[in-house]
């Protein structure tokens, strides 16, 4: 059951809540009860309240007291919100252990995890003052125009008189109506969250009765034939289906709108409004008919007998190798046992694939949950979560956040990814991480999933922090994808390129084409052209916001700014020197599709990327699409790299490999294989082996040769040995804080500052400050200050508070001015 903090309270005591706002700041708030919410205050409901001169917010119950507070007056809470609690005792633990982790603030915590719609919009409402009379013909134009619109309709917003008048700033003018009486201003918090509702419809039991039901069409078709229409579907759907909505009854019969109602207002039908689901499932027959192969059961059994000892296990399986049915056993026991499952996915893009798996075996009473819904689905499936009507919650990071009743197992897939890690904004949290706590509280069990571990969770099941458990077959006894290594150089110099794609690549691609077969073409850069160039003077348009190159971007015909959203035209004419001499310099995945287009004109190609996938429904059409057969050559970015499972693909090609092994980043070798042995993994899934080919400059690089042999432990020996002797992951941890400040000189100081002070506590530990590879970014100028401690030696809480004191105090600093601070705890 969930435990909530339920006291008993006189009607006459005073008392205090201590509450959580949505904002940033370092302390939580007290608030007075009035009387009469006495019985009702509970820790986790929601409470309307005032912050500030005016503003209204929705603030949770973090505690009940009978203590004032010492340094102000509690003002009163103005609203209770909630008949019971929305936010559970464990998920306050978890919040209070995100916010002093991750060093950031309570209410930024709350801002991640609550949906939006659950946390109230404050809106200013105007009425007119009915007690006051005034002369209509001395007031203004504007002011004579909102008091008429009052008239008509007695309550408007503010944002229906700024529509009303045509302009932003209305302000001042009911600020002046309000000094001369004729107004009031009030402010209301409205709830976003509507429940979905439905009008159903249901015959008259009268008319059960089959002489009352033949005499009633009797009369019907003679007058209203049309209604008698209606009647006849109503009987036909209700063979076959329980309830039946007016829509489906319209749309079965012909019948309108008002055929229906005039059968409902003769009492012949019944209507009945019904709140319904947002999340448009349908019910779907569980099977569960696989067998795991003598490996999988074996390793089914190995993670349960390391669950009795650990309460982390990472299971390391090649890519194919069954690793979902193995987590389909393991969901089946603990619903068997009465507890929830959280099945954690990197990617939206996994989500909507996997959860048509699931459905399979558990039909459609799965939970989904991830930043595609709108606000009111959020809220649905939260609501669903807390009343326990979800046995198993599959989704993104921010599933974490859900309000669980009896969490009993969390299944971290691919746990490897960065899209785990959360950058902005605050909390900076890392999912996986994130989740081995939350499991912690629930004294549930996690098992971590991936072809390709990250080095951290390898080298805690190496030192037995964690279970271990490892398949090293692909399910069926299907091979490995054959890798093979073009170099970019040879080719160019024999003249055997052909735009971007090497002679053996077009070969195997036309070869699949012909054995109608699926490619998958790998290119980790999306927009048509990364740069654009002049010949003449070397010109390049820059970010006017970022210190970033434009990318070009054919489908819009402009230069965009993948930091901060930033567009214009892209130039014909240098406005440097005049040249018209322009040319583009590398290429994203527009530009391979585009070529690939003009290569292969009969190919059916379709892309996969940020740009192609953001409205609701993109992705999961184009997944669909590539599932039955419907695009021959998909073209992505990392998002194909992610745990897709497509049975037609036998081809993939990875256009330019160097740009993962080229990046200035301590992480880089174990990122590229990490992303080139998954990418190879999606070849060659089912029956036929698949063919890989990676095209580069360097085909002797070490970390090319590691992925041709699946040679996962020598990558991780020779970068540990690294990763020791420079102080890195998983020897020391790194917190970083990046100082922002509009003025470069500016943030140069304070930077300066803020490094020397923490130096005072920590000495060489602190690196820097340094600008970043992007030292500007939304015209806020970056300075990074990396501190490194090591692992077994220094409390890292003691280092936190150090870190958070010596920020407050330079936050009381005059050179403090304009300036932001934040700290990144684990950031890579």
């Amino acid at each position: 059951m969930l435990e909530f903090a339920e006291v008993q309270h006189t009607d006459r005591e005073t008392l205090f809540v201590e509450v959580i706002l949505p904002l940033a700041i370092a302390k939580n708030y007290t608030y007075r009860v009035p009387f009469g919410m006495n019985s009702s205050v509970m820790v986790g409901k929601r409470v309307v309240v005032q912050f500030g001169k005016s503003k209204l917010y929705t603030a949770i119950i973090a505690s009940i007291n009978k203590t004032p507070p010492e340094k102000y007056e509690a003002k009163y809470i103005i609203d209770l919100l909630d008949d019971t609690p929305l936010v559970t005792n464990h998920q306050l633990q978890f919040w209070h252990w995100l916010a002093e982790y991750y060093m950031c603030t309570l209410g930024e915590v709350m801002n991640a995890a609550l949906p939006s719609a659950l946390k109230l919009a404050s809106e200013t409402r105007i009425m007119i003052n009915k007690g006051f009379e005034y002369d209509k013909t001395a007031l203004h134009d504007k002011e004579f125009l909102i008091v008429e619109a009052l008239d008509i309709k007695p309550e408007l917003t503010v944002s229906d008189i700024a529509k009303l008048l045509g302009q932003k700033t209305v302000m001042p003018i009911l600020k002046l109506l309000f000094e001369k009486n004729i107004i009031n201003i009030s402010e209301e918090v409205n709830d976003r969250y509507k429940p979905r509702t439905r009008t159903f419809i249901t015959l008259n039991p009268i008319y059960h009765n089959q002489e009352n039901l033949r005499e009633l069409f009797n009369i019907l078709e003679k007058r209203a034939p049309k209604q008698a229409d209606a009647v006849l579907a109503y009987i036909k759907l209700s063979r076959h289906q329980k309830s039946i909505s007016r829509n489906e009854l319209i749309e079965e019969s012909g019948a309108g709108a008002a055929s229906i109602k005039s059968l409902v207002e003769k009492e012949v039908f019944i209507a009945e409004e019904k709140n319904v689901s947002r999340l448009n499932y349908e019910e779907e027959e569980e099977f569960n008919t696989f067998d795991l192969s003598e490996q999988q059961q074996q390793v089914l059994q190995r993670i349960r007998e390391e669950f009795v000892q650990k309460d982390v296990t990472l299971l390391h399986g090649v890519t194919s190798s069954g690793k979902t049915q193995v987590y389909i056993r393991l969901i089946e026991e603990m619903i068997g046992a009465g507890r929830q499952v959280l099945y954690l996915l990197p990617e939206i893009a996994l989500t909507t694939h996997i959860i048509e798996r699931l459905r399979m075996y558990f039909g459609a009473n799965i939970g989904i949950y991830h930043s595609r819904f709108n606000d009111s689905e959020r809220v649905e499936v939260w609501r669903k979560v807390l009343n326990n009507e979800y046995k198993v919650v599959l989704g993104a990071r921010s599933s974490v956040f859900l309000p669980f009743n009896d969490l009993g197992l969390i299944i971290v897939d691919e746990e490897h990814e960065t899209s785990y890690k959360q950058y902005d904004p605050a909390p900076r949290y890392n999912a996986r991480d994130a989740a081995i706590f939350l499991a912690n509280m629930y004294k549930a069990r996690v098992l971590l999933g991936s072809a390709t571990p990250s080095f951290e969770s390898y080298y805690n099941a190496r030192i037995h922090k964690y279970g271990m458990a490892e398949l090293t077959e692909r399910y069926g006894g299907v091979k490995l994808p054959e890798i093979q290594v073009v170099s970019i150089t040879d080719e160019t110099k024999k003249k055997t390129i052909q735009s971007h794609f090497t002679s053996v690549l077009m070969e195997d691609i036309k070869q699949a084409l012909i054995n109608k077969e699926q490619v998958i073409l790998f290119q980790n850069r999306r927009g048509y052209a990364p740069l654009l160039m002049c010949k003449i003077c070397a010109y390049t348009p820059k970010c006017i916001n970022c210190d970033v190159s434009l990318t070009y971007h054919k489908s819009s015909g402009k230069l965009h700014c993948h930091y901060c959203g930033y567009k214009e035209d892209a130039p014909q004419i240098c406005p440097a020197c005049g040249s018209t001499h322009l040319e583009y310099k590398g290429f994203g995945t527009e530009k391979v599709e585009d070529e690939l287009a003009l290569l292969l004109p009969d190919a059916r190609i379709a892309r996969m990327d940020l740009d192609t996938t953001r409205s609701r429904n993109s992705l999961q059409n184009l997944l669909n699409d590539l599932d039955e057969k419907k695009i021959d050559i998909l073209i992505g970015t990392q998002m194909v790299a992610k745990g897709l499972d497509f049975s037609g693909v036998t081809v993939i090609g990875i256009i330019n490999a160097d740009s993962l092994l080229r990046f200035p980043d301590y992480r880089a070798n174990e990122r590229s294989y990490q992303m080139l042995a998954q990418v190879s993994g999606r070849a060659g899934r089912r029956d036929k082996q698949g063919k890989v080919v990676i095209q580069t400059y360097d085909p002797n690089h070490r970390v090319i040769k590691q992925v041709i042999e699946n040679n996962y432990n020598d990558l991780y020996f020779t970068e540990m040995e690294e990763r020791r002797s420079f102080k890195y992951p998983p020897f020391y941890r790194i917190i970083n804080l990046d100082v922002k400040h509009k003025d470069p000189e500016m943030v140069n100081n304070q930077a300066a500052y803020l490094a020397n002070e923490l130096r005072k506590h920590f000495g060489d530990r602190v690196i820097g400050p340094e600008f970043p590879l992007v030292g500007r970014i939304r015209n806020y100028y970056i300075k990074t200050i990396m501190l490194k401690f090591e692992k077994d030696l220094v409390s890292v809480n003691k280092a936190k508070t150090i870190i958070r004191d010596v920020i407050t105090q330079f936050q009381t600093t005059k050179l403090s001015k304009g300036s932001i601070v934040q700290p990144d705890v684990d950031p890579y």
